[in-house]
């Protein structure tokens, strides 16, 4: 297996200073498309909720086919951007695309709708607190990655979006070799999700982060029954998993579930998949395995009752406000689905830190995504019931209720924010980020074409 040195492959970056919203994702692509009209060009694909296009660059190069999307979950935007580095280093290098002998299908942004609500975070500055006051990340039900058709035991989910759709036809049309979801983390470090991998895989997608300055995410995985097949790089998991698993800790699933996924779908077509998760702040501790002088259950406890916390205070607003809130704007279903989501993780983390096999040192790199966790979920949720909140005031509807929860929310998002900003993190260049996710897909690519 061939490997381009991934400090290379940065060098030919160009400088990217913000992420880019929906419209200038739209004009760069048709712009670098236009350039190679012999090889390339864009089609639509479907429309979104809300009207707004759905597209695709193709670009030509050889029998089997590769699929690449962005923006699947609307607050993670540097795949948008790597989408346009890989257009346009495939078409300015005849060489690398036919050595890779993919026919390549691009979508830099698969929820527009949902992107234009992040887009006031996009210039910066960046901080965590601003971040958090301007995120938005749609209820499970609307998320274009966990959205795809589901059945199994209780649940049944059919309720398919139009992006999700449009995604769904152009997987069965091409039926892609290779298939790149491309996502954000928030904090720490990067890791992957695969359908599979080798040795060989496995020590490239490791090496990436590490020329560039950046740590691998080592501790335990986003839930504890996803199957690690390295240190960072974690086997593609299914609904399926998560369901089982909250039921094996007296959970009711569809509490957190919606539907399946990408991977999921694409897999009868015997797709290869790679998910690159790459941090927006990077703090060393993620790949820190030093004891601590605490239990890991005291921790998983600990973290069970912060994540609690915010759950109680969003449940506490909208049952306030919920006899005067005027209108269904996306922040207010999503703060209406993520405040039970909560609750069924704190649960969660209180059954998991009875475990006996929890009662045990816990590490470095374990305390810091518990309080990455917490922090996420405060800054998140809170932001997203604030915005709701904001919408109200902004329409002429700021009742007593209204006023009073926007009061309390805003008070404690301030001083969250704060702490976060407090702690000892770097913001990550974004040419870093889209080096990260580049050099990821002509690894897999490389690896699937043998």
């Amino acid at each position: 297996m061939s490997h381009q040195p991934t400090a290379d492959l940065i060098g030919e970056l160009p400088r990217f200073t913000a992420f880019l919203g929906v419209d200038d994702l739209a004009a760069r692509a048709r712009a670098i498309a236009a350039d190679r009209p012999d090889i390339a060009g864009v089609r639509g694909i479907g429309e979104s909720r809300l009207g707004d296009p759905l597209w695709s660059m193709t670009i030509e190069g050889g029998p089997r086919h590769a699929l690449v999307f962005g923006g699947v979950h609307p607050n993670e935007p540097v795949g948008g951007l790597t989408a346009l580095h890989l257009a346009r280093t495939l078409l300015d290098d005849d060489a690398l695309r036919e050595d890779l002998g993919y026919t390549w299908h691009i979508i830099p942004c698969i929820d527009p709708d949902g992107t234009r609500l992040n887009e006031g975070w996009f210039a910066g500055p960046v901080s965590r607190g601003h971040y958090g006051r301007h995120f938005y990340r749609p209820a499970g039900d609307e998320q274009v990655e966990w959205s795809f058709p589901f059945s199994y035991k209780r649940a049944e989910f059919t309720r398919v979006m139009p992006e999700t759709r449009a995604l769904m036809r152009v997987i069965d049309d091409v039926r892609p070799a290779f298939m790149a979801s491309l996502h954000n983390g928030e904090y720490g470090g990067v890791f992957y999700y695969v359908s599979h991998t080798t040795p060989e895989l496995t020590e490239q997608l490791t090496r990436i982060p590490a020329e560039l300055g950046l740590p691998l995410e080592t501790g335990e995985g986003e839930a504890p029954f996803i199957e690690r097949l390295a240190p960072a790089v974690f086997r593609a998991f299914r609904a399926e998993q998560a369901y089982d698993f909250a039921e094996s800790h007296g959970l009711d699933p569809l509490d957190q579930l919606a539907g399946a996924s990408s991977a999921a779908y694409a897999e009868p077509h015997g797709t290869f998949y790679l998910a690159s998760e790459v941090p927006y702040w990077a703090d060393a501790d993620a790949d820190d395995h030093t004891p601590i002088d605490r239990d890991y259950a005291d921790l998983l406890r600990e973290r069970g009752a912060e994540i609690g916390e915010v759950a109680r205070l969003l449940t506490e607003a909208l049952d306030d406000v919920a006899d005067d809130v005027s209108v269904e704007s996306p922040f207010l279903r999503a703060s209406r689905a993520f405040a039970p989501y909560l609750s069924a993780e704190a649960a969660q983390l209180a059954s998991r830190a009875d475990a006996p096999e929890n009662r045990r040192p816990a590490l470095v790199c374990e305390r810091m995504s518990g309080l990455a966790s917490v922090e996420a979920a405060r800054l998140r949720y809170a932001g997203m019931l604030l915005r709701a909140l904001e919408g109200e005031i902004a329409v002429g509807n700021p009742t007593p209720a209204v006023r009073r929860q926007h009061a309390r929310l805003r008070e404690r998002h301030l001083a969250w924010s704060a702490r976060a900003d407090a702690a000892p993190s770097r913001p990550i260049p974004i040419n870093d980020l889209v080096g990260v996710q580049y050099a990821a897909i002509i690894a897999c690519a490389r690896h699937v074409a043998g």
